[in-house]
């Protein structure tokens, strides 16, 4: 996996753009001294999110997430991290937990070696991803702590530049949506889960009660490409601005051939899920979704997004139902992108930290360091 990763990139023409963060945006800052007589420690405990609404997506429904929260430590420092695993990705508190038994950092005698660190974690087993992203997250965490700074500062983004956030409206009954719209009134783009046989019927309730742009997410939920196209054509007169996976990830000269007839654009969500992914996708959407759920963190979503920058594809930075960590260490990468859905932490009763917030419908960054959060 370390060898075929590296050769991608280097193939890629695009090491630079990623692979040491660290040395290329601190540049000329003096880092901070370590005794290194300290040992990285990893730890781990199982939670379960609420859920505000009963969250309905086209083939599937649930009134829970469940979590597992990490914690890496070292000389006195702790760097917070999360695993969201909702049902349809196959991890679980017990697949997690068998993994992260398997994680030993304290071989390691430096944090900074962020490379060498995720890369061994990376090839303790294959998938896992959102495990992985648990430790990578609670890693980054714990370097800007180190470094006094946050991760879109060391990365040298514009925090002015985020986007504003869809809010999630799930598929439900015509009064719930309701309700669930007027509780997003704050909000300048809401985001409808479609795919089922009332989409039409989703998104007029929805334009009943509010005139805000929408963005679509069909999670595969549409299998015929000439039905779909049809319904963009709809959906675009009713004011919807962005299409997320709307066929089958395995439909993929449909999904092209749609694409390239489509009048707004398109998004991959499903069908992008590491890096490899993103060359595939070019061409096939318009842009791609990132999630460090799927993807294995931080590290791998930075370089994600600026290989799609570089092949002319438009990003969205996305998230499963989290608690604000796993929210704040997305929202580190908001400035690349066009689109944001980083809403996960709304929409659960019992968050455990505070972090990145949503002011006037904008994705908000704090100058907290690391990745912006505060256990509460």
């Amino acid at each position: 996996m370390k060898t075929t990763r590296r050769n991608f990139l280097f193939c890629s023409g695009i090491a630079a753009a990623g692979l040491s963060p660290i040395s290329q945006s601190v540049a000329g800052t003096v880092l901070p001294k370590h005794s290194l007589k300290g040992k990285i420690k990893l730890s781990f405990e199982p939670y379960n999110l609420a859920l505000k609404h009963v969250f309905t997506i086209a083939n599937s429904s649930r009134t829970s997430t469940p979590v597992m929260l990490t914690r890496v430590e070292f000389e006195g420092v702790t760097g917070y991290g999360e695993a969201s695993m909702p049902p349809y990705l196959g991890e679980s508190q017990e697949t997690a937990a068998k993994f992260l038994s398997k994680v030993d950092l304290s071989g390691f005698p430096d944090p900074f070696q962020m490379e060498d660190i995720l890369d061994y974690v990376d090839q303790i087993d294959e998938g896992n991803r959102a495990a992985k992203a648990s430790v990578d997250i609670a890693l980054h965490d714990l370097v800007g702590k180190l470094l006094k700074q946050p991760w879109h500062r060391l990365w040298g983004l514009n925090p002015v530049l985020t986007p504003n956030t869809t809010f999630t409206i799930g598929i439900d009954t015509e009064e719930v949506v309701k309700q669930k719209v007027r509780e997003a009134a704050e909000f300048k783009i809401l985001k409808v889960k479609l795919g089922r046989d009332n989409d039409r019927e989703m998104v007029r309730t929805i334009r009943s009660v509010t005139d805000v742009p929408l963005a679509v997410d069909v999670n595969q939920g549409w299998k015929d490409k000439e039905k779909a196209l049809e319904m963009i054509y709809w959906l675009k007169e009713m004011g919807i601005v962005m299409i997320e996976q709307p066929l089958p990830k395995e439909q993929i000269d449909d999904m092209a051939w749609l694409t390239e007839r489509s009048p707004l654009p398109i998004f991959g969500d499903e069908s992008v899920q590491r890096l490899p992914d993103v060359v595939k996708a070019a061409g096939v959407y318009h842009g791609i979704n990132i999630k460090l759920m799927k993807c294995t963190g931080m590290r791998e979503a930075f370089i994600m997004a600026k290989t799609a920058k570089a092949l002319g594809m438009k990003i969205m930075i996305g998230c499963m139902t989290e608690t604000s960590c796993a929210v704040s260490a997305a929202a580190q990468l908001s400035p690349l992108a066009e689109f944001a859905d980083l809403d996960g932490n709304l929409l659960i009763t019992n968050d455990l930290y505070t972090g990145m917030r949503v002011i006037d419908g904008k994705v908000t960054l704090s100058n907290l360091p690391g990745i912006g959060i505060r256990k509460i």
